[in-house]
């Protein structure tokens, strides 16, 4: 399957909780944490600020840096948000 596909990381606040996921939609599931219409860990720590995004042609590639990046301690992931985005800016408001 080829199509836009997106590797996403939330926080619920600097040095707070961090959550990343996949979709085919970045607009529509950043949507969804933000109205907790996500039940569950995102909802609980209110982790509904998009902070990091980064496209792939397939979802076998997307999925394959979705876990890679899950396995990352968290200084390389707070490195990768802060290379693109080192004001930590909800990047929401850019993508709708």
């Amino acid at each position: 399957m080829y199509g836009e596909t997106w590797v996403y990381i939330l926080y619920s606040g600097r040095n707070g909780t961090l959550y990343i996921g996949v979709t085919n939609n970045t607009m529509r599931r950043t949507y969804e944490h933000k109205e907790l219409f996500m039940i569950g860990f995102t909802a609980k720590y209110k982790v509904n600020k998009l902070v990091y995004f980064e496209e792939f042609c397939d979802i076998d590639s997307a999925i394959h840096r979705e876990k890679c990046v899950k396995r990352w301690n968290r200084e390389w992931k707070l490195a990768l948000i802060e290379r693109d985005n080192p004001g930590w800016v909800d990047l929401y408001g850019s993508i709708v």
